[in-house]
């Protein structure tokens, strides 16, 4: 599993699944969820994120319709991970506010998370 044993469950309004908490990463698993939840998932966990801590989704794959909507305020690196799943990590840029209230979260066409 990639959520370490010693993080702990913490709730999050909004989120459909589970997610962690240890000393600087939050982490979620949306790869048993089907679309729009990665997203709302995603979109909630960002919500998150300070200058300290780092956003880690575990996806079947790549949110590459996120992507797009947040690259202002987050960087972001993908990788594979060996059961056909991925492990997006995201960090909060520097000196930037973060309002993620105008994203549109629904699914259609390329902004979906298959």
């Amino acid at each position: 599993m990639i959520i370490p044993q010693n993080a702990k469950q913490i709730e999050v309004i909004g989120s459909t699944v589970p997610f962690f908490e240890d000393e600087d990463t939050y982490y979620f698993d949306s790869s048993l969820t089907a679309p729009p939840e990665p997203m709302v998932n995603a979109m909630v966990g960002l919500q998150l994120l300070d200058d300290k801590h780092k956003l880690v989704m575990i996806n079947h794959k790549s949110p590459m319709g996120l992507f797009p909507k947040i690259k202002e305020s987050f960087d972001y690196e993908v990788v594979e991970l060996p059961n056909d799943t991925v492990k997006v990590v995201f960090i909060k840029k520097t000196n930037t506010s973060v309002n993620l209230s105008n994203v549109d979260t629904s699914c259609s066409g390329s902004g979906c998370m298959h």
